[in-house]
């Protein structure tokens, strides 16, 4: 497929590093903008999956034969890849999990429960994906705590001023996602940081959707829990992190009992591990993780910056396209966003598009995305989402605009 030259970046040589890029769907060429819900993976991410289960595989941390000390050095070795990735200040600082959705529930419940008591508050966004809502809704049903919800305006920005009265002496957490998976809205993280700290509250961020595009700096956002998934960032699926500030860490309480997270077991009672090791219970995802280090490498040779910009383009340049479609009604028209574009055709149900572009082989999300509530708000059943990478191509966009207006007039 022809694709527009990026200024920075040769989009048609990242394009060949997608093995899954090159083929047909119902005879037509792939076009992938389902990004937000999983990014595909380069080759050099294949590559190390393969080359750990062919040459590698063994359990860490406890064997002493050559298998399992490569496995473990290259297991430790992306910890502190990531650890660098976003600037914590060390390694032990980083936690792996599942994903985000894990990175999350771990907050809650091994924070949440020693430190939410019946009457605390807990904040959250009216755009918050489910899994950052959810196990706060738990937690304070469990402790009789409140959850209380920052508004947002019909572009779907955050309401920064009255996200500031929401803040009471009983707000004991802010968690917030980064990045809207739903509307792309970039939201002021670093305003909602400084006012939660600055009334006593921690902060959690949710950046699934930020850490392949944002420089994030953990250290010089001072936020205190962030979470992300490995296979939103071109790595594997089944791996993500947890990052913690050092003394929340300590003071939590293991998230699950067995082996690794102990130092000693007697039958009357268990010693834990240090961090990050007493919250990384049984064998973990050793293959996914390792895999994670390649994505980190092919993120920082691209350029994050890089990226950003040309993700940035294409959702301008959507913009400009799609709204000359017959009825186009985009949700999500923050002046900072990133690459997510989520519209409804009048008279047309978004899941009768999602189907319709696919028999075009183009690969769009339909539904509530995992924010119902937002959805609610908006008074709509769901949306259609494209959402743009790094090797995607103005041409595909141009491809998204022809299938939608054929079907429009088909309809019509």
């Amino acid at each position: 497929m022809e694709t527009v030259a990026s200024p920075t970046l040769d989009i048609a040589a990242i394009r060949a590093q997608f093995p899954v890029l090159h083929q047909q769907v119902h005879g037509k060429p792939l076009v992938y903008f389902d990004n937000a819900a999983t990014t595909q993976k380069p080759q050099r991410v294949i590559d190390a999956l393969v080359n750990y289960y062919t040459q590698d595989n063994a359990n860490i941390h406890r064997g002493i034969h050559v298998l399992a000390e490569r496995a473990t050095q290259a297991y430790e070795d992306t910890r502190k890849a990531l650890a660098n990735f976003i600037n914590a200040a060390e390694p032990a600082e980083i936690v792996f999990t599942r994903g985000t959705t894990e990175g999350v529930n771990l907050v809650a419940s091994a924070w949440g429960r020693q430190n939410i008591q019946a009457g605390d508050e807990i904040i959250v966004s009216a755009m918050e994906h489910h899994s950052n809502m959810v196990p706060w809704q738990i937690l304070c049903e469990e402790k009789g705590a409140t959850l209380k919800i920052a508004p947002i305006n019909e572009a779907g920005e955050l309401l920064i001023d009255e996200f500031e009265k929401l803040l009471t002496p009983k707000t004991k957490l802010v968690s917030m996602v980064y990045v809207s998976n739903s509307l792309g809205t970039i939201n002021p993280v670093e305003d909602v940081i400084h006012l939660a700290h600055a009334n006593g509250s921690l902060v959690m961020l949710d950046s699934a959707q930020a850490t392949s595009k944002i420089d994030i700096d953990v250290q010089a956002l001072d936020v205190d829990f962030l979470a992300l998934s490995g296979h939103k960032m071109y790595g594997p699926t089944g791996v993500g992190a947890l990052y913690g500030k050092r003394t929340h860490l300590e003071a939590m309480t293991p998230y699950q009992g067995g082996g690794e997270m102990i130092k000693d077991v007697s039958y009357e009672r268990s010693t834990y591990n240090e961090i990050p090791y007493k919250f990384e219970a049984g064998t973990p995802n050793i293959a996914d993780v390792v895999a994670l280090k390649a994505a980190l490498e092919f993120i920082e040779e691209t350029g994050r910056a890089n990226i950003r910009d040309h993700e940035h383009d294409l959702v301008v340049y959507g913009h400009e396209v799609l709204a000359q479609i017959d009825g186009f009604r985009p949700y999500g028209t923050a002046q900072h966003k990133a690459s997510v574009i989520s519209f409804l055709i009048d008279g047309v149900h978004p899941y009768d598009l999602g189907m319709m572009l696919d028999a075009k082989g183009i690969a769009v999300r339909t539904g509530h995305h995992c924010t119902q509530p937002l959805m609610d708000w908006y008074n709509i059943e769901g949306t259609v989402r494209a959402s743009f990478a790094v090797y995607n191509t103005r041409e595909e966009i141009d491809r998204l605009a022809e299938g939608l207006d054929a079907i429009v007039k088909k309809l019509r």
